[in-house]
């Protein structure tokens, strides 16, 4: 179909009617409407020949021109290498080649992700000019399946706590509030789906930073199983803590995206064997006679009311599901040994050397995080090891009698952008800088699969996620439950003014 096709503008002007942000918003243009499109629907336009990928990528690049300078969410910026990749993807379609199924989407990477030919900072002054030669797994995955590269979303320094500033670029703003901090560390990536500048995002998480974010910013992260998404090049090949993923406007754009970067990879020894694919079907299912089991307070950890009143109030929505909710949790305290610890080795292995050669160069959060694990004998990350095995046996005989876990993804709302981190919730003071956020790495030392859903704003309008944990290795059934509860209440589509 030509570009000047007069059914083309029909496609684009019907999406700029249908596609209306909120009640309360006014309608878009065609190309800003566009940008709000799902991933499917986008993908469905551009096999259809009804949206070329030069068009999706110049919405975008638009998008990106009008709302980033406001948010900061995308740090490196690639439009003359996006063109070129544009104009190859529709080359391919006019020959009738075999196409992938991101085809011509715009696709903005994390910036803790190598991206072959494209800076990637690692949020770090030390890495600030740095090219890398290779692409990550999950960026050469997506490219694979035929996602264009548009840029880079900024993250913490290394990646390092759930707020998204650092020396390199600054801070992220949450489009919610612009005084907000928009989590993290996946924070550019969630401002990025929420504001429209790209429908296809990639992320990671060890202590919440998939899930983190897109509570802050009304999106939908996922924490995978361990091996879902595999990283061959992993430092600590067996270790449990992290993972790659992604994030999406929707559970089914999330599952869309999801099904290209999962699978296995016989370099990396936690690989789960099953097919990506596996999540292109159909998220709907039955929940009549599910057992629900509902937090009470994690073994005394704070929660902000205005957070614990949103997600409480959902109790009904499940019900509302056929299910049957018990309010009723494990123990939680193998969390508090086995996280911190593995976590601190973790950085310490990673960057010990630096520290030592830059001791200038890294935030005083993570440079304490370091010395701590330098610090570490043999005995104490057996005692880690020991705790997290507890840890996971136990939760896991939990989960043989309920099939889902539900509690808030976040113990507070959104925060001052200037805050480096909560110093107390609730009256509760806190030291450590993830203390805040142990309703996220809690369920991290578990392993288990947990996905964070918009489940509706405080009195100020800000984001609340609720986050539902499933049964080992069970993603695809923790999404069913998500995409079932996104349908029954309806938050995620209510877009930032400032988009």
């Amino acid at each position: 179909m030509a570009e000047n096709d007069p059914s083309r503008r029909d496609v684009l002007l019907a999406m700029a009617g249908a596609l209306l942000l909120d009640g309360s918003l006014n309608a878009q243009p065609a190309a800003d409407s566009l940008c709000f499109a799902s991933a499917i629907e986008m993908s469905r336009l551009i096999r259809a020949k009804k949206l070329s990928a030069r068009e999706a990528l110049a919405a975008h690049l638009k998008q990106i021109e009008l709302v980033n300078p406001k948010v900061n969410a995308i740090v490196t910026l690639v439009p003359e290498m996006a063109a070129e990749a544009a104009a190859k993807a529709d080359e391919m379609q006019a020959h009738n080649e075999t196409l992938g199924p991101l085809h011509g989407l715009p696709a903005a990477h994390k910036d803790l992700m190598e991206t072959r030919g494209i800076r990637t900072t690692f949020g770090s002054l030390l890495y600030k000019d740095h090219i890398p030669t290779e692409d990550n797994i999950v960026v050469d995955r997506m490219r694979r399946a035929g996602a264009i590269i548009i840029g880079k979303t900024n993250t913490p320094e290394f990646g390092a706590g759930s707020q998204t500033f650092n020396k390199v670029f600054g801070a992220t703003h949450n489009p919610y509030d612009l005084t907000k901090t928009c989590g993290g560390s996946s924070g550019g990536a969630a401002v990025s789906l929420a504001c429209g500048l790209a429908p296809v995002v990639s992320g990671s998480d060890t202590g919440g930073s998939l899930r983190n974010p897109a509570a802050f910013c009304n999106v939908v992260g996922f924490r995978p199983s361990i091996g879902r998404v595999p990283n061959p090049k992993a430092t600590f090949a067996w270790s449990t803590l992290s993972t790659s993923g992604c994030l999406g406007r929707s559970v089914a754009d999330l599952a869309f995206v999801l099904s290209t970067i999962a699978g296995p990879d016989p370099r990396a020894p936690l690989s789960i064997s099953e097919p990506g694919e596996h999540f292109a079907r159909p998220l709907d299912r039955s929940f009549k006679g599910v057992r629900v089991a509902w937090f009470k307070d994690l073994g005394g950890v704070p929660f902000d009311p205005r957070v614990r009143t949103v997600v409480d109030g959902h109790r009904k929505t499940f019900e509302s599901l056929g299910c049957i909710v018990e309010q009723t949790e494990p123990d939680f305290a193998d969390a508090e040994i086995s996280f911190r610890v593995l976590r601190a080795w973790n950085s310490a292995n990673a960057y010990g050397a630096q520290l030592k050669d830059h001791p200038d160069a890294f935030k005083d959060t993570l440079k304490g995080e370091i010395e701590e694990g330098l610090r570490l004998m043999g005995t104490d990350l057996a005692r880690a090891e020991t705790a997290h095995g507890r840890l996971w046996r136990r939760f896991q005989a939990f989960l043989e009698k309920y099939e889902y876990f539900v509690l808030p993804t976040t113990q507070l709302p959104p925060f001052d952008v200037t805050t480096p981190y909560p110093a107390e919730i609730a009256g509760v003071k806190f030291t450590n800088y993830i203390d805040w956020m142990k309703s996220c790495w809690y369920i991290s030392a578990t392993g288990n699969p947990a996905a964070s859903v918009p489940g509706g704003f405080t009195p100020e309008a800000l984001p609340v996620g609720v986050q539902i944990v499933g049964r080992d290795k069970a993603d695809f059934s923790v999404l069913q439950m998500a995409h079932a509860f996104e349908q029954a209440t309806g938050f995620g589509k209510k877009r930032p003014v400032i988009a």
